[in-house]
């Protein structure tokens, strides 16, 4: 058993406003963040998770509502006070300092021995592939190494919790993915919590142990990447992450049937829904099945095969339904295989389980 304040309520915001002007940007926000976890903000842009960040950080003071880190209210201290330390969007590097200079600067001003700053800075900047540039300007250097170096800043003083806002989105695919691991790594190893902010949900499906989505300043739905993608608590959650096919329709059986017009069927469902609801009925590429004759199936559509594009490790069909929508199947190669030659313009069953949709009541 976890003691009292180890996995829970590490960070807590409770009923957090705020306003600028006539503008409400967070919306009457409680969350928890559990200590050492890495948490993600997560939403579109405008939507309120960096005003979030920055009063974590302390650099806008909420409205209204409490933030409470490890048991101490922190709503009104100021951000030198407190043990976070933030990497910007801007980077804000000191363009009179090297690189070195710049991953040292909170180090020289803890007055840390000089071997330990020396061996501490270039542990940082090994990480990120910056070792060869500690002599250089931030002028001298692309958008994504100033990035590199600006995170490498953040993370040499170890702080108790780290805030990264959109930290990764300068750096190429290979490097983001090998970034990602590094702070994943970091975490398991020194204890630090992240809170995060990013748009992309790959990035925090792929880093977060636990993502609050958010939407027009309010908390849409916060679990697990996996809660969130398999259960999703809306359309809108639903449809930002990843890709999913919905069917907008009508119960016409407590638990068993959705009429829907999108279709022109009634789909069987096996998820718990009140007779007479309107509902969306939400259905991942992956759980679709595809076939060139009609399966003995309960939820079988009929249409058209249009493009299909070759991923490496699956293919993605898409398929126009009789009924004018449009769906996408994703198949594995094994299964593509199975069904052999397919072509632009030929027709096509999709099929699935009750099981495999989800019922969405928002």
């Amino acid at each position: 058993m976890p003691r009292q304040g180890e996995a829970d309520d590490f960070v807590r915001m409770d009923d957090v406003v705020k306003i600028f002007g006539d503008t409400v940007a967070v919306k009457s926000v409680s969350l928890s963040v559990r200590r050492h976890e890495i948490f993600a903000l997560l939403g579109s842009s405008g939507c309120g998770k960096s005003t979030l960040l920055r009063m974590l950080a302390g650099f806008e003071e909420p409205t209204s509502g409490r933030i409470i880190l490890d048991d101490e209210d922190i709503t009104a201290l100021p951000p030198h006070r407190r043990p976070v330390n933030m990497m910007f969007q801007s980077y804000a590097l000191f363009p009179h300092l090297t690189v070195a200079e710049n991953v040292a600067f909170g180090l020289e001003e803890e007055r840390r021995p000089r071997s330990e700053i020396r061996e501490r800075v270039f542990a940082a900047l090994a990480m990120f592939d910056m070792g060869a540039f500690g002599a250089r300007k931030p002028h001298q250097l692309s958008g994504g190494q100033r990035q590199r170096v600006a995170l490498a800043r953040a993370l040499v003083k170890n702080p108790k919790i780290l805030l990264l806002d959109e930290p990764l989105g300068a750096l190429d695919k290979k490097l983001r993915e090998r970034a990602q691991l590094e702070l994943v790594a970091l975490r398991e190893r020194v204890g630090i919590t992240f809170v995060m902010v990013t748009h992309d949900q790959e990035e925090a499906m792929s880093m977060a142990s636990r993502i609050a989505l958010m939407r027009d300043g309010a908390l849409c739905q916060v679990g697990t990447p996996r809660e969130l993608y398999d259960a999703p608590q809306s359309r809108f959650a639903a449809d930002f992450f990843g890709v999913a096919n919905l069917f907008g329709g009508r119960v016409t059986e407590a638990g068993a049937a959705v009429d829907c017009a999108e279709a022109r069927a009634t789909l069987a469902v096996a998820d718990a829904c009140t007779q007479g609801a309107d509902v969306t009925v939400m259905l991942r590429p992956e759980q679709i099945a595809l076939s060139k004759h009609a399966p003995a199936a309960p939820n079988v559509l009929t249409g058209t095969l249009g493009n299909v594009v070759f991923l490496g490790n699956a293919y993605v069909c898409h398929v126009v339904l009789d009924s004018g929508k449009a769906v996408q199947a994703r198949l594995s190669p094994a299964d593509m295989a199975k069904l052999g030659a397919l072509a632009t313009g030929d027709r096509v069953h999709v099929s699935w389980e009750p099981s495999a949709a989800r019922v969405l009541t928002s």
